[in-house]
């Protein structure tokens, strides 16, 4: 084992585990109709793919010239649930990947605990990850700043250093640099790789040589 051999596999969620990324395109899309906004399927996936629930907000309240309601996205909530249990399936070769893996492996994700669970659920994943859910409700930032990396990696017991993170956002790798990571850039969903590409980054586009990369760092 090298100094910094990878102890700890950090995986994103939505568009990493589970295909969730096009579903949640479309709802957003069909929600920010709603309100009085309108943002392209193209825009969304720019802007909003890996974000969080704050910077979802504060661009709606942008367009709109005017402040949401505390709470405002609750009533929404049912349209990505039946989305998700008409449509959602893990990410192809995923479970593969996962029965291969011999590192610790967790889930951080800027989603909120029962929206990783149920996800989880659907797809048939949570047995992989039981007691290793961590959400950017659990720190004060959510991806892209590093802090949710940071309380994974110190929950696990595991340095910085010897983890690798698994994302598909430009949100998520940017964390995972800040946090003094390896970063993993999946770019078999929405995001290209050119957002993705960035120091200490391996961009990567079938979920199935994963464990291939892995041990190639750390060589």
């Amino acid at each position: 084992m090298t100094q910094n051999s990878i102890e700890l596999v950090i995986f994103d969620c939505d568009g990493v585990l589970v295909d969730s990324e096009k579903i949640c395109v479309k709802v957003d899309a069909m929600i920010m109709a709603d309100l009085g906004c309108t943002f392209t399927e193209a825009e969304i996936i720019e802007r909003f793919v890996g974000s969080s629930k704050e910077v979802f907000t504060a661009a709606v309240e942008e367009r709109l010239g005017r402040r949401l309601e505390t709470g405002w996205e609750q009533k929404y909530q049912h349209l990505y649930e039946a989305a998700f249990q008409a449509k959602l399936t893990a990410v192809d070769g995923i479970s593969e990947v996962l029965e291969r893996l011999t590192t610790g492996v967790c889930v951080a994700s800027n989603s909120d605990h029962a929206g990783i669970r149920r996800s989880l659920e659907i797809a048939g994943l949570t047995h992989h990850f039981e007691n290793r859910i961590f959400s950017a409700v659990d720190v004060r930032r959510g991806k892209p700043a590093p802090d949710l990396f940071q309380h994974a990696a110190r929950s696990m017991g595991v340095h910085p250093e010897r983890c690798a993170v698994i994302e598909d956002s430009a949100y998520g790798v940017q964390a995972a640099r800040a946090a003094g990571m390896r970063a993993f850039g999946y770019c078999g969903g929405l995001t290209p790789a050119s957002r993705l590409e960035g120091p200490g980054t391996v961009v990567f586009a079938d979920m199935r040589t994963l464990p291939n990369l892995l041990v190639a760092a750390n060589r």
